[in-house]
């Protein structure tokens, strides 16, 4: 039998998995449950998952709107290290986890909550995410994860759970449910299951929900002007525009041009490989673009650091370690190579395109003309000096060689 526990905070979405763990907590647990869902940008109108806790008899019924912070907070800064995990995904899931676990942690001490609960599968990704931010934000939290606990397998059981309780489950797709399982939020929406199980087989087309195909992408290119200040986009095309704003705007118009999808093999942090496809439109020019304006901006050394230790951080995000010391030691040095990032970038979108055709900043460019330039340099540089710096970097290899000849003689 579990042990006593008075009163449980769930991250609860209204769907059929926490709607079923909402009644499960309450039979198996007697206890009360708070119920907390978050908007971050997913796109789903959130009221009735209050009207559906409150038919439920829960009474303290939480649905914060954290667009904003989801975006200044943890997509910004992620960006800022040009992260992707395994050299395509953008972690869109991700990073939206460790905001979802914080507020979570608020909300225990604000209703003097002894647990939180989840519905993230114990074959996932998630449930390590969750449960290693809990732990990190509040060390003697209690976690109840029901996908761990109980005998509701599948969605069958789900399902017969449902009814039997007298649970309302609203069905959106045809019969069998939804042919995938989604998740979406302000950077992106993924794409598991069904279908995309087999590994060999192309995504049908109408599974895509916020681009359009690159085959059906507007003919003619459309480009974006993008304002950096510190590392972060501040305006879309003159127009200063909050960090949530900014993000949705990218999501809009690279949707329409086909940018950002993503088929990809994945190793889970859980020891198995998965599939999935993800759109990620706003980020994809996000990335592209930032690139850009680190290349006049950041110092050689500098920027070739960040990109040696930007798998380890991405890794990090991915593994659900955002609370960890190491993530904000790396934070931190992350966040001072960014001060002299400002200036702007102009890229050209063009059927799943992202192309970077301009950047420039008055302030902090170290390109000088007058040192890269193939006419006259007036002095900047004495093309002589390359001999000696050449035959120094040389001289290793040379003895080398010279060694190597020895041994063969």
């Amino acid at each position: 039998m579990p042990s006593a526990i008075n009163k449980a905070v769930l991250a609860y979405s209204g769907g059929l998995d926490t709607s079923v763990i909402l009644k499960w907590l309450q039979d198996t647990y007697r206890c009360e449950v708070v119920t907390f869902t978050a908007d971050i940008g997913q796109g789903e109108e959130l009221e009735p998952a209050r009207a559906k806790a409150k038919a439920a008899g829960v009474t303290q019924i939480y649905v914060d709107d954290l667009r904003e912070e989801f975006v200044r907070d943890f997509v910004y800064p992620m960006f800022r290290a040009n992260a992707i995990y395994e050299g395509e995904y953008l972690l869109g899931t991700s990073i939206a986890r460790p905001l979802i676990a914080k507020r979570q942690i608020e909300i225990t001490r604000e209703t003097n909550a002894d647990a939180v609960a989840h519905g993230a599968t114990g074959k996932g990704n998630d449930q390590v995410r969750f449960e290693l931010a809990y732990y990190a934000l509040e060390p003697d939290i209690r976690v109840i994860a029901p996908w761990r606990e109980w005998d509701l397998t599948s969605r069958e059981k789900l399902l017969g759970y449902a009814a039997k309780h007298g649970i309302p489950i609203e069905m959106k797709h045809k019969a069998g449910g939804s042919p995938y399982s989604m998740d979406a939020n302000l950077l992106h929406i993924s794409y598991e299951g069904r279908a995309l199980e087999d590994p060999a087989l192309e995504p049908e087309d109408d599974m895509w929900r916020w681009t359009v195909s690159p085959e059906k992408a507007p003919d003619a290119a459309e480009y974006l002007e993008l304002e950096y200040s510190r590392g972060d986009i501040v305006a879309v095309n003159g127009k200063a525009m909050t960090p949530a704003q900014t993000l949705a705007e990218l999501n809009r118009i690279g949707g329409k041009h086909g940018v950002g999808r993503l088929d990809l093999v994945e190793n889970r942090y859980v020891g198995m490989k998965s599939r999935g496809c993800y759109e990620t439109p706003g980020g994809t020019i996000m990335l592209k673009a930032h690139r850009a304006i680190e290349s006049i901006c950041l110092d050689r050394e500098v920027a070739h650091l960040k990109d040696d230790l930007m798998p380890r951080y991405a890794s990090l995000i991915y593994n659900g370690y955002w609370w960890s010391p190491e993530r904000t030691m790396l934070q931190t040095m992350i966040d001072a190579s960014q001060v002299g990032v400002n200036g702007w970038v102009r890229v050209k979108l063009y059927k799943g395109n992202v192309i970077v055709v301009g950047r420039d900043s008055k302030a902090d460019s170290l390109f000088d003309s007058t040192v890269a330039t193939f006419e006259e340099d007036r002095g900047a540089y004495d093309q002589k000096d390359a001999t000696g710096f050449i035959k120094l970097n040389a001289l290793r290899m040379r003895i080398e060689t010279k060694l190597a000849r020895k041994r063969k003689d």
